[in-house]
């Protein structure tokens, strides 16, 4: 088995979870100098938009505005941490 580092991720009120990975995967997704920690938050936000999008947009029934607001805020997060939109980064839009 390959060796791992563990990254913590922790919420709000304090609560933990962890996360082992390769650091060979991290290398190979790394871009310039990034830290291990700055792409498994890369890689958390990507994933937390497009599971978020795929229930917004392509739920049966639709949702609440309330749900609407936080994808919405959701995509601004994305944007601002890419420099680009989610419908430009999976190529689909809405």
């Amino acid at each position: 088995m390959a060796e791992t580092e563990t990254y913590t991720i922790e919420g709000p009120g304090g609560q933990t979870d962890t996360v082992e990975v390769p650091p060979a995967m991290l290398d190979l997704l790394r871009d310039k100098n990034e830290q291990g920690s700055q792409i498994i938050g890369d890689i958390v936000l990507q994933a937390f938009a497009q599971q978020a999008h795929a229930r917004v947009h392509h739920a049966d029934g639709g949702t609440s505005d309330e749900i609407q607001e936080a994808n919405d805020t959701l995509e601004e997060l994305f944007e601002e941490r890419f420099g680009l939109s989610l419908s430009e980064a999976m190529g689909h839009q809405h």
